[in-house]
Order: structure tokens, then sequence, then C-alpha cells
């Protein structure tokens, strides 16, 4: 009887965390994803970085988010780069929270319109 092995392969997977997300707002509106993750290797290795656009407009919305390797490296972008002066305007940063439920928008709710005549 001839047993066969299984190759059993590890993956390494980088799983993201809150404590590695950053949220960057007051970004002038022509920084770009590159622009960002720029700026931000300086407090260590950038795992991505993304500037919010509006739909409509293709323009930025002024923040963005930047996720780091470690949450060492994040907390030193905090402590190093919050109120620096990327293109013209300070920085803030942040750790970003997760997105819950009460996360409406700027305008709320939509609530059906009850103005209807029969």
């Amino acid at each position: 009887m001839v047993r066969r092995q299984r190759a059993e392969t590890v993956v390494s997977f980088h799983f993201s965390t809150m404590e590695n997300k950053l949220y960057v707002r007051n970004l002038a509106y022509q920084v770009t994803n590159d622009d960002l993750a720029q700026f931000f290797a300086q407090a260590g290795t950038v795992s991505s970085a993304s500037v919010v656009m509006d739909r409509m407009s293709g323009r930025s919305r002024g923040f963005g988010f930047v996720e780091m390797t470690t949450a060492e490296e994040a907390q030193s972008a905090i402590d190093n780069l919050d109120g620096k002066d990327l293109m013209g305007r300070p920085v803030q940063v942040m750790i970003a929270r997760p997105k819950t439920d009460d996360d409406r928008g700027a305008r709320g709710p939509r609530r059906p319109r009850n103005d209807y005549q029969n």
C-alpha cells in the first residue's frame, strides 16, 4: 500500500487592523495617492494609501486613508506627521475608526416623501 503525503503550503497573509489604518484629513485637492504614500513613507512602510474622490466631480474630497504595515509605524506616523505641511496644508492624522451602521453620510438618512396628494 502506497501512502501519499500531502504537501502543506503555508501562506502568510497581511491582515489589516484598525491600529494600522490611518484617517488623514485636511488634504489639498491636488494630493494624489502617490503623494500621500510618499509623505507617509517618512514614518515607515506604507501598505496602501488612497485619497477619497468625489464620484460626481472626480475631485478629491480632502481626506484619505493610509495603511501602515505595523501598529508601531502607524503610531509613529501620527506622532511625526500630524500637523505637518503637505502641499500647503497642515494634515491631521489619526487612527481610522471602523465604519458603523450609524455612518449615514453628510445628508443623513433618506426619508420617504409624504407630500403626495391622492
